[in-house]
């Protein structure tokens, strides 16, 4: 069937608005881009755009020997692994019972989790609560309070519901039980939900700040995200890289290098998303579909 000219028309503005939807999000990457490889010159005087000018690495030589970076960006990695590992495992525990009708009083526990999304304790008792157990200054402080998301945890609960009954009756009557059903059947069916979930969960460990800076009080244990705050907000990278040589000046601007901790913060999730772009859309698609 061919299509009409309303419908190519149609089709034709929402592509032009994506188009310029994806530009407003990919131009202002390459500019930092081009600024964290450009020198001082031709940052001040206002010549780059989308290219750089005057070519230089040096920001970044600089980033990765004059400050913390490379100790804030272990810890970015060390956060979002065990977060991401924790909050999977518990949603994956989370979820399947409440999607088994032989679970008792399901209805009730789900409406309780549910109510958590509408009600919270509030920042304040909420960081009583982790001083009261020990975790502030810990990494726990960050893994333990959001251990599980409602809204993940709903997702996923969804698409176990939509498990054909038939399946799991023969996988009774060649003797599994709970947990095998749980690790033979719902998770391999689940993977493309899953790994939609981890990629939830493992961006929003690695851009957290708030949690960061309210309970990490440390230095040497804050992230990137810290970091590159503090970078753009105060002049305290400059004083931390600190004896630069007259040829460094005529180079090297703090424009140049918070441009690069923007870049070096960002570079990691852009590479992993590509390899999980076909299981974030599969998994977003199939947990939103209800049994």
């Amino acid at each position: 069937m061919r299509d009409s000219i309303g419908d190519k028309v149609f089709f034709g503005i929402n592509a032009a608005l994506l188009s310029l939807f994806a530009l407003s999000c990919i131009l202002p990457l390459v500019h930092l881009l081009a600024l964290s490889l450009s020198d001082q010159s031709a940052i001040a005087s206002g010549a780059v755009s989308f290219w750089p000018s005057g070519l230089t690495a040096m920001a970044y030589e600089k980033l990765a020997s004059g400050t913390n970076i490379v100790r804030a960006t272990l810890n970015s990695f060390e956060i979002m692994a065990v977060g991401t590992a924790l909050n999977l495992l518990f949603t994956l525990l989370c979820a399947y019972p409440l999607s088994r009708n032989l679970m008792y009083g399901r209805r009730f526990f789900t409406l309780a989790i549910v109510f958590t999304m509408l009600f919270s304790g509030g920042m304040i008792p909420g960081f009583l609560l982790v001083k009261s157990l020990g975790l502030v200054n810990t990494y726990g402080a960050l893994w333990f309070p959001g251990l599980v998301s409602v809204y993940n945890m709903l997702v996923l609960r969804t698409f176990f519901v939509g498990i054909p009954d038939e399946l799991v009756e023969a996988a009774r009557i060649d003797g599994c039980g709970e947990w095998r059903m749980l690790l033979r059947i719902f998770l391999p069916l689940s993977l493309p939900v899953f790994v939609a979930l981890g990629l939830f969960y493992g961006v929003g460990h690695w851009n957290a700040f708030f949690n960061v800076m309210l309970f990490i009080h440390s230095p040497d244990k804050h992230n990137l995200a810290v970091l590159v705050q503090q970078m753009i907000q105060s002049q305290q990278l400059m004083q931390e890289i600190g004896n630069l040589s007259p040829e460094d000046f005529t180079s090297l601007t703090p424009v140049s290098i918070r441009s690069a901790g923007v870049i070096v913060m960002v570079l990691p999730m852009l590479v992993v998303y590509p390899f999980l772009q076909k299981y974030f859309l599969k998994g977003i698609l199939i947990g939103a579909i209800k049994g």
